[in-house]
C-alpha cells in the first residue's frame, strides 16, 4: 500500500509540477478536514435539533398560555434525558438490577462462588502483569551489559512463570464461560417458569400484544445478556485492577528515578478525561441500534417459522413466490440496519483507535521519559572521575592505575546505561498495560449501552410475562366498541376492564350467569347469555361461523377473561379436543397419557394392559402392535387426519374427565366409530359439550344451544327427531328450484337448525 501511494504521489508531483512535501501536506489536510467534518456533522446536527425543539417547545408553551394546547412538559423531559444520554438512564438501572437479583439471588449461590475465584484469578493475572514487565526490563538490562549467565538465569524464569500464566489466563476464560453459563441457566429457568405460569404462553400471544417474537426473547436475547455481564465483569474488573497496581508499582519506579510524582499521572489523566469526553459527545446510540436488530433478526426468524409451520398449505397454494418475497423483505429490512451500523461503527471505531492507540502512546513515550530527561539524581558525569575530560583515558606514570581507572569509567557508564534500560523497559510494559486496562474500561462504556437494548427486551419480557398470568394486558384495539345491546365493556384507559366472576362449582355443575362472550379484540359476539348445565346433560352448540361456539369453550376453559356476569365451573373437570389434535414430542404412549407423565401414570394405577383397552376402543390397536408403546416418532407426519382425531379420543378416555368440550373433533372419522366413540363416552360417565355439523350426533344429546350469529341465544332441550325431520326437509328443498316460497322456507329452516344461509 505504501508504494502504491509513493507512485500516485510521484506521477501528481510530475504532472500538476508541485513539490512532493507540498502535495503530501495537501492530501493530509485534505483527509484530516474530511475527518473532522465527519466527526462534527453529527454534533452540529445534534445541536440544531436541540435548538428546534426548545424553539417548538417555546411555541408550544404559548399556546398553552394562550388556551391552544395541552402540556406535555414532564414527557418532553424525559424524552431530552433520553437524547441526552442514550440508553443509560435510570430505567436501564432498576431493569439491569432486576436481572441481577435473578442470576445472583443470594449471598450464600453458587454464582457468587465463581465470582470470587474468577475475581482472585484476575488478582493474581495483574500481579503476574507486574512481574513480567519488571522481568522483561532485567532481561534488557542483562542483554545491555552482556551477562549471559544472568541472561539465562532471567530467561529462566521467564519460561518458569509462564505454566502459572498461561494456567490462571485460562481460569479466566473457563470462568468467565461458567459464568455466563450459569447466569443464562437463572435467566431461563425464571422465564420459563414465569412463560408456563397460568397460561401465560398463551396469553401473551393472544390476549397481549406487547411481546413481538417472544422465542427470540426467550433464547438469543437472554444468552445475549448472560454472555455481555459475564464478560463485562471481567472487562471492568480486570483493568481496574491493573490500574491501580500499575499506579502503585510506576510510581514506585518513578521515585526510584527520583523524578516528579505528580508530572506524568496529571498528563495522562487529562488526556484519557479528554479522549473520554470526545468519545461521549461522539458515541452512537449503540443500545437503540442493538434493540432494533434484535427486533428485526427475530421478524425473519418468524418469518421461517411460519413457513416451516404452513409449509404443506403454502405447498398446496403453490405460493413459494409470495413467502419468498417475504422472506427477502425481512433479510433486505435487516442487512439495511447491519449496514447503517457499520457505517456508525466505522468512524466512531476511528476516532477510538486514534485517541486509544496513538494519542495515548505518544503519551505515554512522554511520561516515560521524563524520569530520565528530568532525572534530578546524579548523572553520568557526577559519576566520573573529576580528571575524566572528553572520555579520554587517564595520563598516569604507573599503567595499571591508568588502565583502572578507564574501566571504572566504563563500568559506571555501562551500569548507568543499562539502569536506564531497565527503567524504560519495565516502565514501559507498565504503562501499556495500564493504557490497555484504560482502553477496556472506556471501551466497555459501548459494550454497556449495547447490553441496554438487550436488557430492555429482556425486562420487558419479564413484566409482561408477570402481568399476563395476573390478568393484566394492554393490546392495540382496531376499534373500541364500549356497548353491545345492554352489555357494556368498561375501559381503563385505552385497555377493557374484566369485571366478571369466576367461581368453582362444588356440586360439579356449568353455570353461566349473563357472561358475554368477548373476544381478545373487543368483538361482543354475545353481549349476554345464561344457562344451566349438570352433569349427563349433554350440549349441543350450533349456529352460523363466527358466532361465538369455539369462544364459549375458550371462556369455559378459563383462557379468556370474563368481562361480566358470574361463571361457576367445576376446577380441573374440562377437557378440550381441536379438530386439529396436537401431537407432543415422545413414544406412543406419551401421546395417550398427555399431558400426564409417565410418573402420573404409574401413580394412577394405569397398565399399558389398560392403554391397549383403550387403543381397541378407538381403533387404533394396529398402531400399538405396528410400533409399540415405547418408539419415538414424528407422529405429527406418521399419523393421518383421522387417526391424530381419535388419538385425541383415547387421551379423553384415559383421563376421563367429568366434562368434554368436543369441537369438530371427529369431522374425519368415519360416521359408525364416530356414533362407537360416543357412546362409549356417554358409558364412561364423561358430560359432552359438541360443536358440530353431523346430524348423526344429535341423538346423543339431551340440550341445544343455539346461536343465531347476531347475538341473540337460544337454550333448550333437544329433540333429536323433530331436529332430523327439519334437517331433511331442508335437504329436499335444496333439491328443488330456487322460488321465492322455497327460499323463505329455507331461511326459516336455518334459523331453526342454527346453520348458516
Amino acid at each position: 500500500m505504501p508504494t502504491v501511494v509513493s507512485k500516485l504521489l510521484e506521477r501528481s508531483e510530475q504532472a500538476l509540477n508541485v513539490n512532493r512535501s507540498v502535495l503530501s501536506g495537501a492530501v493530509v489536510a485534505a483527509a484530516l478536514f474530511a475527518y473532522s467534518y465527519k466527526v462534527a456533522y453529527p454534533l452540529i446536527v445534534r445541536r440544531e435539533n436541540v435548538t428546534n425543539f426548545n424553539n417548538n417547545l417555546v411555541k408550544k408553551n404559548v399556546q398553552i398560555q394562550n388556551g391552544l394546547a395541552k402540556p406535555k412538559h414532564a414527557l418532553s423531559k424525559r424524552q431530552r434525558l433520553r437524547n441526552t444520554i442514550p440508553a443509560l438512564n435510570l430505567q436501564f438501572i432498576m431493569q439491569f438490577i432486576k436481572l441481577v437479583r435473578i442470576m445472583i439471588p443470594n449471598l450464600f449461590c453458587a454464582e457468587i462462588g465463581l465470582l470470587s475465584g474468577h475475581t482472585t484469578f484476575l488478582f493474581l493475572r495483574t500481579f503476574l502483569s507486574i512481574y513480567v514487565a519488571n522481568l522483561e526490563g532485567a532481561i534488557v538490562k542483562y542483554i545491555v551489559r552482556k551477562e549471559p549467565k544472568n541472561f539465562i538465569k532471567q530467561l529462566m524464569k521467564w519460561f518458569a512463570v509462564a505454566i502459572p500464566a498461561t494456567f490462571i489466563n485460562s481460569m479466566i476464560k473457563y470462568l468467565e464461560s461458567k459464568i455466563a453459563l450459569s447466569f443464562r441457566t437463572r435467566l431461563v429457568d425464571h422465564s420459563y417458569k414465569l412463560y408456563f405460569k397460568n397460561q401465560s404462553y398463551y396469553r401473551v400471544t393472544v390476549l397481549d400484544g406487547r411481546l413481538d417474537n417472544c422465542a427470540q426473547r426467550l433464547t438469543d436475547d437472554i444468552e445475549t445478556v448472560a454472555v455481555t455481564v459475564s464478560h463485562l465483569y471481567g472487562q471492568i474488573t480486570k483493568p481496574m485492577f491493573d490500574i491501580l497496581l500499575m499506579a502503585i508499582a510506576l510510581a514506585n519506579l518513578v521515585k526510584s528515578r527520583n523524578a516528579n510524582l505528580i508530572t506524568g499521572p496529571a498528563i495522562i489523566s487529562g488526556v484519557v478525561i479528554f479522549s473520554a469526553l470526545i468519545l461521549k459527545l461522539v458515541s452512537p446510540r449503540f443500545g437503540q441500534l442493538v434493540a432494533q436488530e434484535a427486533e428485526k433478526k427475530g421478524y425473519l426468524r418468524h418469518v421461517h417459522s411460519r413457513i416451516v409451520a404452513n409449509s404443506e398449505e403454502i405447498a398446496f397454494y403453490g405460493g413459494h413466490k409470495v413467502e419468498q418475497s417475504q422472506l427477502r423483505s425481512a433479510f433486505r429490512i435487516l442487512a439495511q440496519h447491519l449496514e447503517h451500523m457499520f457505517n456508525v461503527k466505522l468512524w466512531f471505531v476511528m476516532l477510538e483507535q486514534f485517541l486509544m492507540k496513538y494519542v495515548w502512546s505518544g503519551t505515554g513515550m512522554i511520561v516515560v521519559s521524563l524520569p530520565i530527561l528530568l532525572a534530578a539524581g546524579p548523572s553520568v558525569k557526577d559519576t566520573a572521575p573529576e580528571n575524566k575530560l572528553m572520555n579520554l583515558p587517564i595520563l598516569s606514570e604507573d599503567p595499571s592505575v591508568a588502565l583502572s581507572s578507564v574501566r571504572m569509567v566504563e563500568d559506571s557508564n555501562q551500569d548507568s546505561v543499562s539502569e536506564r534500560t531497565h527503567y524504560f523497559t519495565t516502565a514501559k510494559n507498565l504503562l501499556i498495560t495500564g493504557s490497555n486496562a484504560v482502553e477496556r474500561l472506556m471501551s466497555s462504556y459501548k459494550d454497556i449501552v449495547e447490553l441496554a437494548g438487550h436488557t430492555a427486551r429482556v425486562a420487558n419480557m419479564f413484566t409482561v410475562l408477570e402481568e399476563a398470568s395476573r390478568g393484566i394486558y394492554h393490546k392495540t384495539l382496531v376499534e373500541k366498541k364500549e356497548r353491545c345491546g345492554n352489555f357494556e365493556i368498561e375501559f381503563k384507559g385505552d385497555q377493557p376492564v374484566a369485571k366478571g366472576k369466576l367461581i368453582v362449582s362444588t356440586n360439579n355443575e356449568i353455570i353461566l350467569k349473563e357472561v358475554p362472550i368477548v373476544t381478545p379484540n373487543c368483538d361482543v359476539v354475545c353481549p349476554s347469555l345464561s344457562l344451566e348445565l349438570k352433569p349427563g346433560q349433554h350440549l349441543l352448540i350450533t349456529g352460523p361461523n363466527g358466532c361465538g361456539k369455539s369462544s364459549l369453550f375458550r371462556i369455559l376453559s378459563g383462557l379468556w377473561p370474563i368481562y361480566g356476569g358470574e361463571l361457576h365451573t367445576p376446577k380441573n373437570s374440562m377437557f378440550y379436543i381441536p379438530q386439529r389434535p396436537y401431537m407432543v414430542i415422545g413414544n406412543l404412549r406419551d401421546q395417550i397419557i398427555y399431558p400426564d407423565t409417565s410418573t402420573d401414570m404409574i401413580n394412577k394405577q394405569i397398565t399399558e394392559d389398560d392403554l391397549r383397552k383403550i387403543m381397541r376402543l378407538v381403533h387404533l390397536e394396529h398402531i400399538v402392535e405396528r410400533d409399540t408403546f415405547h418408539q419415538v416418532k414424528d407422529w405429527t407426519d406418521i399419523l393421518s387426519g383421522g387417526e391424530k382425531q381419535r388419538m385425541a379420543i383415547a387421551r379423553l378416555f384415559y383421563h376421563k374427565p367429568k366434562y368434554a368440550l368436543l369441537d369438530e373433533c371427529t369431522s374425519a372419522v368415519s360416521i359408525d366409530v364416530e356414533s362407537f366413540i360416543y357412546e362409549t363416552a356417554i358409558d364412561m360417565g364423561i358430560t359432552l359439550l359438541t360443536i358440530t355439523h353431523r346430524p348423526t350426533l344429535w341423538k346423543f344429546h339431551t340440550h341445544i344451544l343455539q346461536f343465531d350469529g347476531v347475538g341473540a341465544w337460544k337454550f333448550n332441550e333437544l329433540n333429536a327427531n323433530n331436529r332430523l325431520n327439519l334437517k331433511k326437509e331442508k335437504e329436499s328443498l335444496l333439491k328443488r328450484c330456487g322460488s321465492e316460497e322455497v327460499t323463505q322456507r329455507l331461511n326459516e329452516l336455518n334459523k331453526l337448525l342454527g346453520e348458516d344461509n
